[in-house]
């Protein structure tokens, strides 16, 4: 009843954002266009103290990473809402992107941050489809159209472009880690070549302010009588009744050796 007196002040509260899984550019994963209406909803919906963001992501697009924090710091800086963001198994690559996102970030003592860099990885099956005497055929109007085909021998100028693609990705993630962590992060040589930190490390390399848990942190800072309002991304109405489709579990393999990365 509370709300609906005028002259009585509410509790305040803290919208939270679930950010759990891989981030894919696709709806099995966390991606920007399942995850925009989510993010909104979270800063519009009253006044909110604060936005938390819950993370535990092992990483994944970076095009996609890049929308979704973009997306919260429009929101945020409009709105003037801090965001805190608090770190569960890990927060790596694209997972940290996200963290980055948030004004504070907390983890456990036992969370994974950093792993700043970027990764390419795929196949080549070449030997095996000549063994089974099996013929490639390809047809191009462009000398680039067939690059890193898997079933043709690497080319060692396919691999450089490729370098400088994960070099200029790479250029842009450090740059905004730099943007948004600022004089925080430490004179670390380790700090932006994919190294992982546990706990304690990654707040001395200045990734993470401070351990601490969502829930008594933000007491802490709006009071016992904080409330919460919970947002993450809709399932699917097939997996919610238990359906098990071939898309649901490539995406739940993918996912499960992103996060197999860091032994978990």
């Amino acid at each position: 009843m509370k709300r609906f007196i005028p002259f009585l002040k509410s509790d305040p509260f803290v919208a939270v954002i679930r950010l759990q899984g891989a981030i894919s550019n696709s709806a099995r994963g966390l991606d920007n266009p399942s995850l925009a209406p989510v993010i909104e909803k979270a800063f519009s919906r009253g006044k909110p103290a604060a936005v938390a963001l819950e993370i535990n992501c092992p990483g994944g697009s970076p095009v996609q990473s890049s929308l979704i924090a973009a997306r919260i710091r429009r929101l945020a800086d409009e709105k003037k809402i801090p965001v805190f963001a608090f770190v569960e198994d890990v927060a790596a690559s694209g997972g940290y992107w996200l963290a980055c996102a948030a004004d504070e970030i907390f983890i456990d003592a036992c969370s994974i941050t950093g792993s700043i860099g970027v990764i390419s990885a795929g196949f080549g099956a070449h030997d095996a489809i000549e063994k089974l005497g099996v013929q490639r055929r390809v047809h191009t109007s462009g000398t680039s159209k067939s690059m890193l085909d898997p079933f043709k021998p690497e080319k060692p100028a396919d691999i450089k472009k490729l370098k400088g693609w994960l070099e200029d990705l790479h250029t842009t993630f450090t740059d905004y880690v730099k943007l948004r962590r600022g004089t925080k992060l430490a004179d670390n040589p380790d700090l932006f070549t994919g190294e992982v930190f546990i706990g304690h490390k990654g707040i001395d390399a200045g990734l993470a302010d401070g351990i601490g848990h969502l829930v008594p942190m933000m007491k802490q800072r709006f009071g016992d009588k904080v409330k919460f309002r919970r947002y993450e991304q809709s399932r699917p109405l097939l997996a919610r009744f238990g359906a098990r489709v071939v898309d649901d579990t490539i995406g739940g393999i993918e996912e499960r050796a992103a996060f197999a990365r860091f032994g978990l």
